[in-house]
């Protein structure tokens, strides 16, 4: 028997527990089906997904081919440990690619489920990278505000939004935030608006003051977001992280870049850190890997962490579905989709033709103070006013991404007082006009004060 969208929404909510959504809360939007970047609903309801899910779905919805990889490598291996001395063919042949996309000297990968595993191992192997050097004493992690590092305790704990630590408390000791690179948010960094190098200038001082602060010595590492997605895709000016890899080289810091969103073509190359040319320490991926068909993760770990670690008894920690059989042949399936049908280009150039759309659309509405873009990464920031710079005020009960998607089916993400956009890398250019067109239809009747006057 197939339920109808009334049961389900009944089931659902009798069951199901959803982040971020309060009891109260009574719709439910169910999805049946995908395919490239439209979504259907139990209503039969087409929806163009410009999120990719959660920044993840980049070769797009319902592609067969991974499907039908995922069910051949069921019938032959489902899944066994890899733990010790066991190992399995896919997680090898994927180990292997993963290095050779990789920034040069990261030659070794250690697998997990997702993004907030990933940053969880990251930290861990920072502190214990030192430790095995004599450096015990290396257990500061170094984060910044408005990061998002995943929903672990490690990871939470870097991660830089109050909201997250609430209730949690107390989250892991020895995690110190800095100020994030925004350049249109120029007074947190004073009275005057300064140019990119002069914020950079700004970071890399304050860098070196937390620093000695707390004792270089007594620091593993910095973990950052190559690009702040949560943040609101906030980029930072070009020069800002091959000058923060200086400074920690200079004191012995290592460098976790969280790619969790980043990597796998979402800003135009397999990496940010081929974006930015900068070589981290460690590198977490997630998301992208698979573009969401299976969950996994994959570190990405240079040759001198990765030695010191496999030193006498190896690294002392490991999950259940590490180097997953049928999630790392996906995972392979997936990048050689994404290499074949050059999507690393494709986001590059689409990423390019939907920011032009966006700005012709939405450049001159009051209520957008600025369009950012690298790749299929972008955000809309939304302002009470273009010359203050004011965020927008926002409605929980009328947020412009909820009036979007159900007046005209288009998905948006509100994310710091912004709409990010990270749609699937496949996306045609009448789908990116239609993205457009459809912010242009909520935000042109945006007030300032965060009110959207009836269509």
């Amino acid at each position: 028997m197939t339920l109808g969208t009334a049961d389900l929404t009944r089931l659902d909510r009798a069951h199901i527990i959803h982040p971020y959504l309060p009891g109260s809360a009574t719709e439910r939007v169910v999805m049946t089906a995908g395919s490239g970047c439209r979504l259907t609903d139990t209503e039969g309801r087409s929806y163009l997904d410009a999120t990719g899910g959660l920044w993840l779905a980049q070769v797009g919805h319902g592609r067969t081919e991974l499907a039908d990889v995922a069910h051949e490598q069921m019938k032959k291996l489902e899944y066994f440990t890899s733990f010790w001395e066991f190992s399995n063919e896919r997680a090898i042949e994927l180990a292997a690619r993963l290095a050779s996309l990789a920034p040069e000297g990261m030659n070794h990968v250690y697998f997990t489920s997702g993004g907030s595993e990933g940053n969880e191992a990251a930290i861990k192997m920072a502190r214990y990278h030192h430790h095995r050097r004599g450096e015990g004493s290396r257990t500061w992690i170094l984060a910044r505000s408005k990061a998002y590092h995943g929903i672990g305790y490690g990871g939470g704990s870097a991660t830089g939004f109050p909201v997250y630590h609430e209730g949690f408390a107390p989250m892991m000791p020895h995690v110190s935030h800095l100020t994030p690179p925004w350049p249109y948010r120029s007074e947190l960094y004073g009275d005057q608006p300064l140019s990119p190098a002069q914020v950079t200038d700004f970071l890399v001082r304050e860098l070196e003051e937390r620093i000695a602060e707390i004792g270089p010595r007594n620091i593993a590492a910095m973990i950052g977001e190559p690009i702040m997605g949560v943040g609101g895709m906030l980029v930072p000016p070009a020069d800002y992280w091959p000058r923060v890899r200086e400074v920690l080289d200079r004191h012995g810091i290592l460098l976790i870049f969280d790619e969790v969103v980043t990597a796998y073509g979402r800003v135009g190359e397999w990496f940010a850190a081929q974006y930015f040319g900068v070589t981290p320490d460690i590198i977490v991926t997630a998301k992208g890997i698979t573009s969401g068909y299976v969950p996994l993760g994959a570190l990405l770990v240079g040759d001198h962490v990765a030695e010191v670690l496999l030193r006498d008894h190896g690294f002392p920690m490991g999950y259940t579905y590490n180097g997953h059989p049928v999630a790392t042949a996906v995972a392979t399936a997936n990048l050689d989709i994404i290499e074949k049908e050059g999507l690393l280009a494709r986001a590059t150039g689409l990423g390019a033709f939907l920011h032009g759309e966006l700005q012709a659309q939405l450049g001159e509405l009051p209520v957008v103070g600025e369009i950012r873009s690298v790749g299929m990464m972008l955000a809309v920031e939304l302002v009470q006013d273009r010359a203050t710079r004011a965020p927008l005020p926002l409605h929980p009960d009328r947020m412009p991404h909820d009036v979007i998607r159900r007046e005209t089916g288009v998905i948006v993400r509100d994310s710091a007082h912004s709409l990010v956009l990270s749609p699937p890398l496949v996306m045609t250019e009448a789908e990116a006009g239609e993205v457009a067109r459809a912010l242009r239809g909520v935000l042109e009747r945006t007030g300032p004060t965060g009110e959207i006057r009836a269509a």
